[in-house]
């Protein structure tokens, strides 16, 4: 069974949150799969993303889950009524990459009326963990709701 309020394709989801100049598109997040539970993504490793030492920088790994918890949890809704905004994350490094892709799989640990708590792994080329996060998101009344994405 969907966790998703409304039936969507990963097309949806790649169209309307790959849009132009923003975080996910400059750091070329790529949503890649959408399971019934799931949503996967990728980030390239590369100059944008590395800190000083040459190796992938936390921060971009919190970029990478913080996106796609906030897609996911926003598919959770409806969108009609209510929107999410992030209120915390943390994240666990366990180990560095140099080069490559870093995928990501972010899936709810708990879905409620007004908060949603989601868990995020982040693997390298060869599926060993890289990054272990954890976002909590606050789901609100679609009232003040901020402006709709740019196009």
């Amino acid at each position: 069974m969907s966790i998703w309020f409304e039936p969507v394709t990963l097309e949806q989801v790649q169209r309307h949150f790959a849009r132009g100049d923003n975080l996910a598109a400059h750091l070329e997040i790529r949503f890649t799969e959408l399971g019934p539970d799931y949503l996967k993504a990728t980030m390239p490793v590369d100059a944008r993303t590395h800190q000083p030492y040459g190796i992938l920088h936390g921060g971009a790994s919190v970029a990478l889950a913080e996106t796609m918890g906030s897609v996911g949890a926003q598919l959770c809704v409806d969108s009609s009524r209510f929107y999410v905004v992030g209120q915390e994350i943390n994240a666990n490094h366990v180990r560095s990459v140099r080069s490559g892709l870093v995928t990501g799989t972010a899936r709810p640990l708990h879905l409620g009326r007004r908060s949603q708590v989601w868990d995020i792994r982040i693997a390298d080329d060869a599926e060993r963990l890289v990054c272990v996060s954890r976002l909590t998101m606050s789901v609100l009344d679609g009232h003040g709701r901020p402006a709709e994405p740019r196009s």
